[in-house]
């Protein structure tokens, strides 16, 4: 189980044909920004018939303002006793890994990221795609300019990942983690272990 994937304290990495304990209720999808991680999120509450809660929609306010209810939001829908979401958000991330029962950890390459958030910065931009809260993709020249434009963001942290799931296996070595390193594994995970978790009756 889990063999060729390193142990961080007492906790196993699972890989993408590991069974899983139980059926999980709430997962967080961990990953660098652009890797996939909502894709993938909404695949999982489809797959396990439960919420998924795209936590850039509860942060993101108009023109890109933090909203203030973010923290308050993020309390309540993981209260509940389901659910999926990303990640990510220094504000809230221990505690979505706190109140979790499963993280799946989408590790993809950096050159595949880097292709897919461009991409996607890209086809945002030039189709003025609405996205939270009718927010819109910035020019594309402000790549150049700002530090934290999500395409530079995505280059910089994308060995940041790796630290934090190993802060948290430390922390929590309860918390089952499985890692996908290819958009393959994800399949083959999402078709076969989860699929298999989904269809029994007792949580992970």
């Amino acid at each position: 189980m889990g063999t060729d994937v390193p142990l961080y304290g007492d906790l196993v990495i699972l890989g993408p044909d590991d069974p899983l304990p139980g059926r999980p209720t709430r997962i967080v999808v961990a990953g660098t920004s652009g890797s996939g991680k909502t894709t993938l999120s909404g695949r999982l509450a489809a797959v396990l018939g439960t919420e998924h809660t795209e936590i850039d929609a509860l942060y993101h306010g108009p023109s890109w303002i933090p909203r203030e209810s973010f923290e308050s939001d993020v309390d309540a829908f993981s209260s509940r006793e389901s659910w999926v979401t990303e990640w990510q958000y220094g504000l809230v991330r221990d505690r979505l890994a706190d109140r979790a029962d499963l993280m799946v950890w989408l590790d993809l390459p950096r050159s595949t990221v880097m292709q897919q958030v461009i991409a996607r910065t890209v086809r945002r931009r030039l189709r003025r795609e609405v996205l939270w809260n009718g927010n819109i993709e910035a020019p594309l020249h402000r790549i150049f300019v700002e530090r934290d434009h999500i395409v530079r963001w995505a280059w910089t942290t994308h060995r940041t990942t790796q630290r934090k799931v190993r802060a948290v296996a430390e922390r929590r070595p309860d918390l089952p983690v499985v890692r996908l390193r290819s958009h393959h594994e994800a399949d083959r995970w999402t078709s076969g272990p989860l699929a298999d978790a989904a269809s029994q009756g007792f949580p992970c």
